[in-house]
């Protein structure tokens, strides 16, 4: 093709922007995309950006139309491609390898079989251009399409590449070690055969490299470490000293981008079981490196506007808001046993969000936070002699590093930290009042960090000056720190609970006063804030001065947004903890919220079918205006309870709910689920005429793929059957063998459930529905005893005595008189079970007494004796002085 067209559009001297607007027009040409393709790669007197600028639209019509180019122009363009690789301009080298990587991510590897060979051959030219061009372009192959290189649909090119790539870790320019080292870094993860065939000689290269004078190459070598680390450990052990005395080097390197490289390698290191042998002496030189890592770096300074002191009146830019993600609403039994110490929301995250890329300072606290999880005390030697200095500095970035240090270390050494505790939590909180803003914030996170002690001592030794402290942070002048003191706060309310409830009054008016403060991410914030406090506090929140304070604010906010607001999710998170929390208080404010809910979730549904039908005319809906707003009913039902019926009957909840059960997104039908089963305690009326048609779409949602929609849809079915009584029969067989098999699942993951925050094991809820629908049914359950007796046993008897407890072991009861011989096998499964009650009421003690002393009876004395003899000696007392068996 000539560049006729092209130079009269372009000769008429345009700016890159009128010429841009001419090419989206010369689009329109079937053979445009030729005249793209000369620009790029043969019409040297245009200036490079331009010719760039033509490959890159070349590039989005690949990615678009490839398809439907005509043979002849695909041709003649991956031609030109390998042809002009090599070009002199670095910039047309690079854009013509990412215009051949796309051609070849459209499947087009397998069609080009060529273009491989030609660019491994083009990597031995004498021409430096050349070379490197054919290497950058491989470079982008190998990260796009790792696996479909090491497959039997190419004949694993890799057997040739990877040995290939190795000779050129020894090449004598930068550039192209560098290219070589990425090229085989990317099918490290993937274990590659062709890789793991030639591991020594990668791993000895590596080693050869080690002390290259250039920064890039020095970063891939890192890289590569981590990775082998993780994957290849087995290789790395008998080095292991040097690698890490080299990682110790480079975590100091001059270059960011490097010692950021290289931090990672303690990440990884922690989490190798050998991780403690092999790295407990060399603590010595890495903590004090990973210390001095936290420290701010100029830049970041520069980037967090470290040096602004009050910016709250500034609002904020859109792009600074992240996406949040509601977590559907999951049922959990109440009263779990505590969760065990240090199980954290792992999203405690390490503070400056705002510089939400990965740094040196991120990734050094990152690393010291899981050694102090590997090391515990043994730690603090190396660290309470550094600290001393850093939290006593004049130098603000010095002391916020301290702090930092502090919190990072929280988790890990807590014990070891216990005595110093008395005296730094006062200085922590003292810093809370600092000049600088950044020291202000990160004294908020670090004392989040600590608040589980904090709570444990009196509360005038600490909560209350930290809580005050705290509050007066959550109206700082500082936007940065109203959000780290607003997240502090957060956490503390979870710790400290109703030990909050003698300041509530106070809290409030701090609270309410940020709502007229805050803009708009820190809202966000806020919301979360006063949610967890209603959680906290529960129905202490139920008073007229509390109601009155709270109320007004959450519902001017409500009236302002608009329904597709997504800011709508959070605010309706916080209304569902808070209606929960209020009960009956909630009342004079629920009908609106009611009637919103319904409508957000049936104009989501009506939006959804609209898309089925015409995809391309509408676009998907956001399911999570759905979700969120099923949720906010459930929080409706279960405060409200009996009140919700006048609601209930005049909308038309049943009829959606039917239909969000059938969803196919997952959250969705947990959330419908959770609600179903609220519903049906505190309104069955509305439900029961529903069950038809509820409870086959509830059986094919015990999967358990899907814990949460399982353990919900559970539930569900257990509230169901308490209502239904003896009517549930015509549906046992619907839901029963399912449930069955889930029960009996091997050792079923135990989930953290995400309201509560407490350990449980799923198979407890099925259990429980087991013994409820037993309880309702006993001639239908009882004959599958012996299958599910000894799981049910084992899943029930670590939770605290409560109402769901009690029906589902009246209902084992009941089943065992039906079915006596199906508890025999496992009978001191049984017996276990029921020592595990603290006060069961009068006549279910009187139940349990009847069947053990039935089955002593039954066996004689003698054999009783024989068995009684297995049990452990705790077992045995509880027996004998309740039962007295």
């Amino acid at each position: 093709p000539s560049g006729q067209r092209w130079c009269q559009v372009h000769s008429e001297g345009a700016c890159p922007l009128t010429a841009w607007q001419k090419l989206k027009q010369l689009n329109q040409f079937p053979d445009f995309n030729n005249y793209l393709i000369f620009v790029l790669t043969r019409l040297k007197s245009e200036d490079e950006p331009t010719r760039s600028l033509s490959g890159l639209i070349l590039k989005n019509n690949v990615k678009a139309h490839y398809q439907s180019f005509p043979p002849p122009v695909a041709d003649f363009i991956k031609q030109e491609c390998l042809n002009n690789i090599g070009d002199a301009s670095s910039l047309i080298r690079a854009t013509i390898g990412i215009l051949i990587t796309t051609i070849a991510s459209k499947g087009e590897l397998q069609m080009w079989p060529e273009l491989l060979p030609q660019l491994c051959n083009l990597l031995n030219s004498e021409d430096y251009n050349t070379c490197e061009g054919a290497f950058g372009a491989l470079q982008k192959i190998c990260e796009d399409s790792s696996e479909l290189l090491d497959s039997d649909a190419l004949n694993r090119p890799l057997n040739i590449m990877i040995p290939k790539f190795l000779q050129f870790f020894k090449h004598c320019s930068p550039k192209i070690r560098s290219h070589a080292i990425a090229c085989v870094n990317q099918f490290i993860m993937d274990r590659a055969q062709a890789l793991m065939d030639n591991i020594d000689t990668f791993i000895e290269h590596l080693f050869a490299l080690a002390v290259d004078d250039d920064p890039e190459v020095r970063k891939n070598v890192c890289r590569a470490l981590v990775m082998l680390l993780e994957v290849r450990i087995d290789r790395l052990i008998p080095h292991m000293h040097s690698i890490i005395q080299y990682m110790l080097q480079r975590t100091q390197d001059h270059d960011e981008n490097v010692a950021l490289e290289a931090c990672e390698f303690w990440l990884t290191l922690a989490e190798q079981p050998i991780c403690k042998e092999v790295l407990a002496s060399h603590l010595v030189q890495l903590i004090p490196i990973l210390v001095n890592g936290m420290k701010y770096s100029e830049i970041d300074i520069i980037l967090l506007k470290g040096d602004v002191e009050e910016d709250e009146a500034v609002p904020d830019s859109e792009q600074d808001i992240k996406p949040r993600f509601h977590k559907s609403r999951t049922v959990t039994l109440p009263h779990e046993a505590e969760r065990p110490d240090g199980s954290e929301d792992a999203e405690d995250d390490d503070d400056d969000d705002a510089l939400s890329d990965w740094n040196l300072r991120k990734c050094s606290a990152a690393a010291l936070d899981v050694l102090a999880n590997v090391f515990r005390e043994e730690l603090l030697p190396h660290l309470l002699p550094l600290l001393k200095g850093l939290l006593f500095h004049p130098e603000w970035v010095v002391k916020e590093s301290g702090i930092l240090v502090l919190g990072a270390i929280a988790e890990g050494c807590m014990q070891g930290m216990v005595p110093y505790l008395p005296e730094l939590i006062p200085h922590l909180i003292q810093c809370l009042s600092d000049k600088k803003a950044l020291v202000r914030s990160i004294a908020c996170w670090t004392l989040s960090r600590y608040a589980h002690w904090v709570v444990s001592q009196p509360p005038d030794m600490h909560l209350k000056p930290l809580m005050t402290e705290l509050l007066k942070r959550i109206l700082d002048g500082n936007k940065r720190v109203q959000e780290a003191a607003c997240s502090a706060f957060a956490t503390l309310e979870e710790e400290a609970c109703t030990e909050l409830v003698p300041y509530l009054s106070y809290i409030l008016d701090t609270l309410v006063f940020a709502f007229g403060k805050y803009q708009h991410k820190n809202l966000l914030i806020l919301y979360d804030a006063i949610g967890t406090l209603a959680d906290s506090v529960g129905h202490h929140l139920n008073q007229p001065e509390y109601i009155q304070k709270l109320m007004p604010p959450l519902i001017q906010k409500w009236n302002e947004l608009k329904d597709e607001d997504k800011d709508l999710f959070p605010l309706l998170e916080c209304l569902s903890s808070v209606a929960t929390a209020l009960q009956s208080g909630f009342l004079p404010y629920c009908e609106p919220v009611y009637q919103r809910c319904v409508t957000l979730v049936q104009k989501t549904l009506a939006q959804a079918m609209m898309y089925t039908q015409h995809p391309e005319q509408y676009e998907a809906p956001d399911k999570d205006f759905m979700i969120v707003a099923l949720d906010l009913l459930s929080g409706l039902a279960e405060g409200l309870g009996g009140h919700v019926e006048q609601l209930v009957a005049r909308s038309n909840i049943m009829t959606l709910l039917f239909q969000c059960m059938q969803d196919s997104m997952p959250e969705v039908r947990q959330s419908s689920f959770a609600l179903l089963g609220d519903l049906t305690k505190a309104c069955f009326i509305h439900v029961k005429p529903c069950i038809a048609e509820f409870m086959p779409i509830l059986g094919t949602n015990l999967n358990p793929e899907f814990i949460s929609v399982c353990n919900n849809a559970t539930w569900a079915i257990g509230e169901i059957c308490m209502q239904m009584g003896a009517e549930m029969q015509p549906y046992v067989q619907m839901v029963l063998n399912n449930l069955v098999e889930i029960i009996n699942r091997p050792n079923t993951p135990k989930t953290l459930l995400e309201n509560t925050g407490r350990l449980m094991s799923p198979s407890a809820i099925p259990a429980i529905t087991i013994g409820r629908l037993g309880y309702v049914c006993p001639q239908e359950v009882a004959p599958m005893l012996q299958q599910f007796i000894r799981p049910w046993c084992t899943s029930l008897r670590n939770i605290r005595d409560n109402e769901e407890k009690d029906s589902a072991f009246r209902g084992i009861c009941m089943m065992i008189g039906v079915n006596p011989g199906g508890v025999v096998q496992d009978f001191i499964f049984f017996c276990d079970a029921v020592a595990s009650w603290v006060s069961p009421k009068d006549d279910l003690r009187d139940m349990f007494y009847k069947i053990l002393h039935g089955f002593k009876d039954q066996v004689g004395e003698d054999n009783w004796q024989q068995f009684s003899e297995q049990f452990p000696p705790l077992l045995k007392e509880r027996l004998a002085a309740f039962y007295g068996v």
